[in-house]
């Protein structure tokens, strides 16, 4: 009986505890900010980067570093994503409870299997990250994973708001799951589709929906399209059967858009992570934006098909 009791207060918080102090977070990206915001909501935030920055170059500002020496927790994706700058703010932070190896710098990448991990890697391979590739926060699979060890983590440093945060996951591994079936239900109608990407910031959830890459527009991992490759493009064997070029908010659409020229493909260019917006105001909100862009796109080809 108590056990029912207690799933009816998470469920539908009929139950809150009085007024705690609130945590102080650093969160590197979009997406983190947004599921930090979900467990502990009247949490302070700062975040590092925007849907509009390329989450591997940024600058250590003044104003990041203040953020970070005050946090109590730092939630960062790691797998090398924020290698060019995170270690930089991190020193001149010099929090003690947020470096590695301390329970105050949370790293999502580590939570979950990553793809196509490198044991090798060298400067020849272009910006290859050893671990796998770090944007894992578009695979619906992962997500309520990482959500899980981050409350577990949220719950070790205030563990007077463990209950909230418990019944907060709850709540939000209830609407992932709904929103997930109507993501899966969607993928049944890409079969066959495939797209042109710049980057594999997108990979997680088109091998999730079953969406094949046709080509990238970098010549290798990291490096901005040339000339010579995106002709070496035109001539792929798998262009025609592309239905769309796919960029990010942050990227260059230039190449994409000279392609697009020379081959009559639409150009996507879609949030590669939370904008704080609408249609992507959260992770939730950002993956059925992007499931449904794709699944116009296949609605279209099945017209012109039919047509």
């Amino acid at each position: 009986m108590v056990s029912k009791r207690l799933l009816l207060t998470l469920l539908l918080g009929l139950a809150s505890l009085p007024a705690q102090a609130s945590l102080t977070i650093f969160a590197c990206e979009p997406e983190w900010a947004d599921l930090a915001g979900i467990l502990v909501p009247e949490a302070r935030i700062t975040v590092a980067t925007s849907a509009y920055q390329d989450p591997h170059y940024i600058e250590a500002r003044p104003s990041l570093i203040a953020a970070m020496r005050n946090a109590d927790i730092a939630i960062c994706t790691g797998a090398s994503l924020e290698a060019g700058w995170l270690p930089s703010l991190l020193r001149k932070a010099a929090n003690r409870d947020i470096q590695p190896g301390r329970s105050g710098l949370f790293f999502t990448a580590d939570q979950v299997p990553l793809h196509q991990p490198h044991e090798h890697v060298d400067r020849s391979m272009g910006d290859v990250h050893p671990e796998g590739n770090p944007h894992v926060h578009l695979d619906p699979d992962a997500l309520p994973r990482i959500a899980e060890a981050l409350a577990e983590r949220l719950t070790a440093i205030a563990p007077d708001q463990a209950v909230d945060i418990q019944r907060r996951l709850l709540q939000w591994k209830v609407r992932w799951n709904l929103s997930k079936a109507e993501w899966r239900a969607k993928a049944r109608d890409l079969e066959g589709i495939s797209v042109g990407v710049q980057h594999s910031g997108f990979d997680y959830l088109l091998r999730w929906l079953g969406v094949e890459v046709a080509f990238d527009l970098e010549p290798k991992p990291g490096l901005p399209p040339s000339a010579s490759h995106l002709n070496a493009v035109l001539q792929d064997p798998d262009l025609p059967g592309a239905s769309a070029i796919v960029v990010a908010l942050y990227q260059d659409e230039r190449p994409a858009n000279w392609l697009a020229a020379q081959t009559n493909l639409p150009v996507l260019v879609l949030p590669g992570t939370v904008t704080g917006k609408d249609p992507a105001t959260s992770l939730e909100r950002l993956l059925s934006h992007l499931v449904n862009e794709l699944h116009q796109l296949a609605a279209g080809n099945t017209v012109e098909r039919d047509g």
